[in-house]
């Protein structure tokens, strides 16, 4: 018989997940969050509304994807938590971007209660999200790995086993520091082109013909910076800064001046000071482009 499965956490990323999971998994899914209606909303895909209790009660192998690993370790461990409340539980797999040190302590506790663990974040859009397309990076033994691939791959078109408990981890918590740091080059590119007489679209068009086209210029730079539009309900500024932060602990874990990381973390500062706390985090854009006005930039010094 196949397994019931649980899923906590079904926002922007974890909706789309989360009826993958469902779809494709031939599994019972009971899945819990904050906000019900997000939950209610995925009834057509065959999830089933439930709770954190009735979740460690009767799913074997449950998925989380919340903000940060303070919502993963009170979800685990708190009070009415999934340790708790265990029965059937045996692993719990965090698809969530979470600091690495800690996952590492969460995974031994949970460990020493019988229950296993595996770190699983997930790296592209909401879209791959709702596809089924997502990068997957997986820390895991091997065995572990094995047992999880089937319903990782409902919901990544790319699992990867990147080594041991938190390796999973390393590797997003890098994926998401390129990204963002090369997000904030092209911002100051387009900020420099236009202030230069140089339209933010063409700008995006010609750079896609050479070698500075990447994925970040053809989602991103193109879609987002090229026509200053930067929703909320996305990957915010906040969750962005978040990342970086994780990428500077573990620069810092390692003995290596991440300077580049730090620069680009106080751009997004800037723009949470700014009110841009929710806003895709693309929206550095603005408070570099206001950094000075635009008669007072400066030449180079002779």
């Amino acid at each position: 018989m196949k397994p019931t499965l649980g899923f906590i956490g079904v926002g922007a990323m974890g909706k789309g997940m989360c009826a993958n999971l469902a779809r494709k998994s031939g599994c019972k899914v009971l899945a819990a969050d904050l906000d019900m209606d997000n939950v209610r909303a995925l009834a057509e895909a065959g999830v089933v509304a439930s709770n954190i209790a009735e979740i460690a009660s009767k799913a074997e192998i449950v998925f989380l994807s919340l903000p940060s690993i303070d919502q993963v370790e009170h979800v685990c461990l708190g009070a009415g938590g999934m340790l708790e409340q265990h029965g059937a539980l045996k692993t719990i797999v965090d698809m969530s971007t979470s600091d690495v040190d800690r996952t590492r302590r969460l995974a031994q506790r949970l460990e020493a209660e019988g229950v296993g663990f595996a770190d699983a974040p997930v790296a592209r859009s909401r879209a791959a999200a709702q596809n089924g397309t997502l990068l997957i990076t997986v820390g895991a033994a091997e065995a572990r790995f094995a047992a999880l691939k089937p319903y990782l791959d409902c919901m990544g078109s790319d699992v990867v086993l990147c080594g041991l408990t938190g390796a999973g981890q390393v590797a997003k918590i890098m994926n998401n520091m390129v990204l963002v740091n090369t997000v904030h080059a092209l911002a100051m590119a387009f900020a420099i082109s236009e202030r230069s007489g140089v339209s933010k679209d063409l700008l995006a068009r010609t750079l896609g013909l050479g070698s500075a086209a990447s994925f970040a210029l053809q989602l991103t730079g193109a879609e987002y910076l090229a026509k200053d539009v930067f929703p909320e309900k996305m990957f915010s500024a906040a969750y962005a800064l978040k990342d970086l932060k994780l990428a500077i602990t573990l620069s810092d874990n390692v003995s290596l001046d991440n300077e580049l990381t730090g620069l680009t973390a106080r751009q997004l500062q800037k723009a949470i000071d700014a009110g841009f706390k929710d806003n895709y985090y693309p929206v550095i854009l603005k408070v570099i482009s206001e950094d000075r006005d635009a008669g007072d930039a400066p030449g180079l010094a002779h």
